[in-house]
């Protein structure tokens, strides 16, 4: 098994992901589009990380424009895909739905809850109905024709969705501690205007950092179990 990664920004890398690649022995690439990296075409299974960037914007980040023809393409073609936040957002793009401003920024440590169809899909085998998860975005996605919504959360109703067998999240469970610091140096203009204490969702993010882990690699787990 090949596996792609896609990876938008520097400081949004695979975090947990990579982790569990290495100790799973599995072949993977990491597509670096910050630094003008082209797509491969041989690949089993598909991840694509987040960024600050909105889906449309095509013209500052050109790129995207054959990302979304890759996505497409590969799913179409029943390929394994899983997206985190603006990967979610573009497997949405993709399909066909449309991506939009949520009422509100969703940034810190929230409660995802499974709907009925997610809490007997295989991607959330394990989890409770209930659960945490680090959310930094103010974009959200509209669930495409044909796909099943899997997860929502107070603030964003649209937190995960399973096409065939494709994957979006809106959620983080790829981010490692050290990665979430970072975050709140790279994005504190965010955290200002939110009128968010970095300091205090960080000790928040501490306390939940097993359970995060341990999610993560569940979700890893059985994501890639369903990859033939």
């Amino acid at each position: 098994m090949k596996v792609l990664i896609v990876q938008h920004v520097e400081c949004e890398g695979p975090g947990y992901l990579e982790d569990f690649i290495h100790r799973r022995g599995l072949e993977y690439e990491i597509a670096r589009m910050y630094e003008g990296e082209q797509l491969p075409d041989d690949f089993d299974a598909l991840v694509v990380l987040g960024g600050p960037m909105s889906v449309y914007e095509e013209e500052c980040y050109t790129y995207l424009k054959s990302l979304n023809r890759t996505i497409k393409k590969f799913v179409s073609e029943g390929g394994h895909y899983l997206g985190f936040c603006l990967g979610g957002q573009l497997l949405a793009k993709a399909l066909g739905a449309k991506v939009r401003r949520n009422h509100t920024r969703e940034i810190g440590n929230f409660e995802i809850h499974l709907t009925e169809e997610g809490a007997k899909d295989p991607l959330f085998k394990g989890f409770k109905r209930t659960f945490p998860a680090l959310e930094w975005h103010e974009d959200t996605f509209e669930i495409p024709e044909g796909a099943v919504k899997l997860a929502e959360s107070e603030l964003c109703s649209n937190q995960a969705f399973r096409f065939e067998n494709a994957y979006g999240l809106q959620f983080h469970l790829e981010t490692t501690p050290e990665m979430l610091k970072e975050w709140t140096d790279v994005y504190a203009d965010e955290l200002n205007e939110e009128g968010i204490d970095a300091a205090v969702m960080l000790k928040e993010a501490e306390k939940k950092a097993d359970i995060y882990r341990e999610l993560s690699a569940r979700l890893f787990t059985n994501f890639f179990g369903l990859v033939k």
